[in-house]
């Protein structure tokens, strides 16, 4: 979590689940291109080539990149609104629309509530990260506090 102190803009990234996804991401590369590379000197009754070892690394990569989607998402907050990016999509809300910064009970992560009982997810404040949500979540929380003071 950063603050940068000319905008005051504060931004908010997951990090257990950023931790795992990388470390999933790596071993599954690697696991990929051992296989790939063994199969080739196994007697299977298999004929491996070069074409066959490379789109099996090429295969693990793709996992690999599928892991990453979860160390994606962030939180931009300053005076005016909230960024959210999520695994796919990023919205931007001015603080006129969040009726509220919300974390329910037994929820995996926290989220703003619209109108008309909408709500979008906040994925970069998890709580597997303890303290940090917590943090995270009071200064969402003032900052929205801040906007609607005004």
């Amino acid at each position: 979590m950063t603050v940068t102190e000319e905008r005051e803009t504060l931004t908010l990234r997951p990090l257990r689940a950023a931790v795992i996804s990388w470390a999933s991401a790596v071993v599954i590369v690697v696991l990929f291109t051992v296989i790939a590379l063994v199969l080739r000197n196994s007697d299977t009754g298999v004929i491996f080539r070069v074409a066959d070892q490379v789109a099996l690394v090429v295969i693990g990569l793709f996992f690999a990149a599928g892991c990453l989607l979860m160390a994606r998402p962030r939180v931009r907050a300053d005076a005016e609104g909230i960024e959210i990016r999520n695994v796919f999509a990023t919205r931007r809300f001015p603080w006129t629309e969040v009726q509220r910064v919300a974390f329910p009970d037994g929820a995996s992560w926290a989220r703003i509530d619209l109108p008309d009982y909408e709500y979008v997810p906040v994925m970069a404040v998890q709580a597997v990260d303890g303290q940090r949500a917590v943090e995270a979540m009071r200064r969402l929380r003032a900052l929205h506090a801040a906007a609607h003071a005004s």
